[in-house]
């Protein structure tokens, strides 16, 4: 019996916010695309398996995610972030002894980016996908082999189909199956740290600050979501070492609560748990090439990063947009060796340095000895202070040119 062969353009191998965002992407440029993902997305906050982290979107990934036609769809449920205020909470007692806000309007006209639930961008991006006839959306099913030839890469699924397709863009996670199965190499960096992701209420309003706290450990980040039910709301990150993670996880919520209103200097007042509580380990990763034969590795499949600066999924987005940019310069050269060593060109050198930049703000973040604290505060202080350094500051960390 003849095998069944599903031709295409592009076969995306991951369904993830990065997956789902380069099927409509690609889609809505008019390539022929399959996606598939092992796991049904999960698209209801409540539902087990459900991402409970957020995602902020910086300026540049608007342009990207309205491209594709999910823009519309995701700008009523997302919360502008304005401003980025930093405080230091690293003296003595646990309070805020050194305040700084970065406002947008120092650089642009709008906010440095929007915030959403990571589920709902899911339910959404899924949805868009469903109104584009150019993608195929095959949940549930996974690749498990790998065959790169001149003209294409063949494809195999876990249905038993295979796929022949001129791109293969590996979205599929910091396991990367793809990426093993070209025997890409990747350093691994472990920080020993957890990350907790939840979201909670407050009295005060949040007023578009997105508020990172730094005491020891890793830092506390507040990002603004809409209100729930009309009292204010944010999404909290909460970065500690791995033990002290695994037990402020464990706390009965009112512990806990109390605990958060502690770290978070009592910034917006006291902060009532809204979601349950989500844990996720802390590394940063790179892999040694972003391309192989027939094949381009994207997101975390390429780059792992915590989550300081809303860096993470920004840099995926940055990953597919340079992608679709050299597949409508040359259509006719889509998956070639060219092609793909120009997107490593372009790409790699550049997360490098991303990758390099956060790691070290991570261990800053982390210092427990008093005096690194008090050296750390002074630099945020002195970097501040200087209005070019500032707004330079405040380009870079939005990708500007």
């Amino acid at each position: 019996m003849r095998q069944d062969i599903l031709e295409t353009d592009v076969l995306i191998s991951g369904g993830g916010v990065a997956g789902l965002t380069a099927a409509a992407a690609f889609g809505a440029a008019g390539f022929r695309v399959i996606c598939v993902d092992p796991t049904p997305p999960v698209t209801a906050e409540a539902d087990a398996g459900a991402d409970l982290r957020t995602t902020a979107f910086l300026q540049p990934s608007q342009r990207v995610l309205a491209a594709a036609g999910l823009w519309d769809r995701l700008a009523p449920h997302a919360a502008a972030l304005q401003v980025m205020r930093i405080i230091d909470a690293g003296g003595a007692e646990p309070t805020a002894r050194l305040v700084r806000d970065f406002d947008a309007s120092e650089i642009s006209d709008q906010p440095f980016g929007w915030n959403l639930p990571n589920w709902l961008l899911r339910r959404e991006m899924v949805a868009r996908i469903a109104e584009l006839p150019e993608v195929t959306f095959l949940p549930g099913t996974a690749t498990t082999g790998l065959t790169p030839r001149d003209a294409h890469a063949q494809v195999t699924l876990s249905d038993g189909r295979i796929a022949q397709a001129r791109l293969v863009i590996a979205a599929d996670g910091r396991h990367s199956t793809l990426r093993q199965a070209l025997n890409i190499p990747v350093k691994t960096t472990h920080y020993g740290q957890k990350a907790l992701a939840f979201a909670v209420t407050h009295p005060v309003p949040h007023d578009q600050v997105s508020a990172e706290i730094h005491r020891s450990g890793g830092p506390f980040t507040l990002v603004p979501l809409p209100d729930r039910d009309g009292i204010p709301s944010s999404a909290v990150v909460w970065m500690e070492r791995g033990p002290e993670a695994l037990r402020l996880a464990n706390l009965p919520v009112p512990e806990f609560e109390a605990a958060i209103f502690a770290r978070s200097t009592g910034l917006w007042g006291p902060l009532t748990l809204a979601t349950a509580r989500s844990v996720w380990p802390m590394i940063s990763q790179i892999a040694a090439r972003f391309d192989g034969p027939r094949t381009a590795l994207i997101a975390e499949a390429a780059h792992v990063i915590p989550p300081i600066g809303a860096q993470g999924l920004n840099m995926s987005l940055a990953d597919i947009d340079c992608l679709l940019t050299l597949c409508l310069e040359a259509p006719a050269s889509i998956g070639s060796p060219d092609m793909l060593a120009t997107y490593q060109r372009r790409r790699w050198p550049e997360v490098k340095a991303r990758v390099t930049g956060i790691g070290a703000l991570n261990r800053a973040s982390m210092v427990s000895a008093q005096p690194l604290r008090d050296l750390r505060a002074g630099v945020l202080g002195a970097l501040y202070s200087l209005a070019p350094v500032r707004k330079t500051l405040m380009r870079a960390g939005l990708g500007m040119k």
